[in-house]
C-alpha cells in the first residue's frame, strides 16, 4: 500500500486488491469525504462525517429505496451483495439505527483497506463476510431479509452467475414476504442486458420498477439503472418524486410501460447467462 499524493490535506491511498488497484482519493469539497476507485473507475463515495450523504446518482437511488421500503427510522434486516466502500451499509446504519446488516464481498483485501482507512462506527450492526455473492446469499436463512441490495461488479461487469432466474429465486428465498430486492445494473445501447434482466427478475417477482437517467433509458449512453422488485405494490409515486429531484434527475418506469420496455427479451438462466457488458472506453475519464 502506498500514499500517492502530497500537499496540504489528506493524501490518496492506493493498494492492490483482488479487483485490481484500489485508490481512496480525498474529496476536496468535503473534509472527510473519500472516493473509492478500482483501476481508475469510480466505485463508491463515503463521507465519514456524514454517512447519510450519497454522492453518486445510483447510490442516491438505492438510498431512496432504502428510505421507502419501511416506515422512516424503522430498523431493517439488509443483505448487501457487494460491499465496495460500504456506502449503503453506512447510510442505512445512520438513517435506520438498530438495523442488522450483512455484507457479502469477495474482495477481502478491499474490505481490509476500507475498514482500515474508512472505519465503521462500533455501534453499527454491520457484519462483513468474505465470500462470493451467490455463495454468501445461500447462507442467509429463509425469509431473513427485509431488503437485498445487489451491487456486484468484477472488472466493471456484473458476473454472469448473478444475472439468472436461479439467482433471483435465491434472492426471493432470503427475503421475508413483502421484502424488497434492489439491483444496480449497468448497460448501454442497445440495452439488451438491461431488458433481459427485467424479464429475468419478473419471472420471480410480480412487481417491478426501474429508475435511471432518461438518457440511459433511451439507449443514448452507457450508465447505471436500479431495478426494484417485490411481491407487493411498490412505492412508485414517491420513488418517482425523489428521482426527479436528484441532482442528475432520474425517471421511473413500472407496470405495462416497463414490460413493454423489455421488447420481448427472454429470461436468463444459469445455462444462458453472460456477464454485463463492459463500459465503453473513456466512460470514466
Amino acid at each position: 500500500m502506498a500514499r500517492s499524493r502530497r500537499g496540504r490535506g489528506p493524501e490518496s491511498v492506493t493498494g492492490t486488491v483482488g479487483g485490481g488497484v484500489a485508490e481512496l482519493r480525498p474529496d476536496r469539497d468535503r473534509p472527510r469525504g473519500w472516493t473509492l476507485l478500482i483501476d481508475g473507475a469510480p466505485q463508491s463515495h463515503v463521507d465519514l462525517d456524514d454517512p447519510a450523504y450519497l454522492e453518486f446518482s445510483y447510490q442516491r437511488r438505492l438510498g431512496h429505496i432504502a428510505d421507502l421500503v419501511a416506515p422512516p427510522g424503522a430498523p431493517l434486516r439488509v443483505v448487501h451483495l457487494g460491499g465496495g466502500a460500504l456506502t449503503l451499509a453506512r447510510y442505512i446504519a445512520a438513517t435506520r439505527p438498530r438495523s442488522t446488516q450483512q455484507v457479502v464481498e469477495i474482495d477481502t483485501p478491499l474490505v481490509q483497506l476500507v475498514r482500515e482507512r474508512l472505519p465503521l462506527e462500533s455501534t453499527w450492526r454491520i457484519r462483513v463476510r468474505g465470500a462470493d455473492a451467490r455463495a454468501g446469499l445461500a447462507r442467509i436463512p429463509d425469509g431473513w431479509a427485509d431488503l437485498v441490495i445487489a451491487d456486484v461488479f468484477a472488472g466493471a461487469r456484473t458476473p454472469a452467475h448473478l444475472t439468472s432466474v436461479e439467482f433471483a429465486t435465491e434472492v426471493r428465498r432470503a427475503l421475508r414476504p413483502g421484502g424488497h430486492y434492489a439491483a444496480n445494473l449497468a448497460d448501454g445501447p442497445p440495452l439488451a442486458f438491461l431488458r433481459g434482466q427485467i424479464a429475468t427478475v419478473h419471472t420471480v417477482f410480480p412487481e417491478l420498477a426501474l429508475t435511471a437517467e432518461p438518457a440511459v433509458l433511451r439507449g443514448r449512453r452507457f450508465g447505471n439503472a436500479v431495478l426494484l422488485a417485490a411481491d407487493r405494490t411498490l412505492p412508485v409515486a414517491e420513488l418517482t418524486r425523489r428521482a426527479a429531484g436528484d441532482p442528475h434527475a432520474g425517471r421511473v418506469e413500472h407496470g405495462r410501460a416497463l414490460l413493454d420496455f423489455t421488447g420481448g427479451a427472454d429470461p436468463v438462466t444459469d445455462a444462458t447467462a453472460v456477464a454485463s457488458p463492459s463500459p465503453p472506453a473513456g466512460v470514466f475519464t
